[in-house]
């Protein structure tokens, strides 16, 4: 596996994939790391190309990561995520959506697969996280995802297909 090059600031684009009743969000499993022992959840998505759209960009992560598209697609807001992993310092970038996977990842042995190749468990965290053990990355963002237990479809504007 390559590492990741963190030297500097990098622009993500991720997701807050809810189920069909708005309980759980698919969010991959993530091994452990100096700063979690147990492992770590983060949201779908990646990272945003030169040239690229961050709409474009989460389109094109989903499909390379899960073979899905995305329904109901809302740009939410833009977070800032500064963060260790295993004692190195990360800076992220990341533009917020809100969209349904089509097709949703199974209930269990759900996987995505990275772009070096390997391969990651995906799992459905509750919405309502307050009895989960792992964290959820980017941190700035499990506000915007508790907000669906109170609401059936998150804050935000709705991005047209091209």
């Amino acid at each position: 596996m390559t590492p990741v090059d963190r030297s500097h600031i990098r622009v993500k684009a991720m997701l807050i994939a809810p189920n069909d009743d708005f309980t759980a969000h698919a969010v991959s499993l993530n091994p452990p790391t100096a700063e979690n022992a147990s492992g770590y959840h983060r949201l779908i998505g990646g990272g945003v190309e030169l040239g690229e759209t961050h709409r474009d960009a989460i389109v094109r992560e989903v499909d390379e990561e899960l073979g899905a598209n995305i329904r109901d697609l809302a740009f939410l807001t833009v977070v800032e995520s500064i963060f260790r992993i295993d004692g190195t310092l990360g800076h992220e970038i990341v533009f917020l959506y809100a969209g349904r996977l089509d097709p949703s990842p199974a209930i269990t042995d759900a996987s995505l697969i990275e772009i070096d190749g390997s391969v990651v468990p995906v799992v459905w965290r509750p919405i309502d996280d307050e009895n989960e053990p792992l964290p959820l990355y980017p941190s700035a963002t499990v506000d915007w995802v508790r907000s669906l237990s109170s609401q059936r479809h998150p804050r935000g504007q709705a991005v047209e297909d091209e």
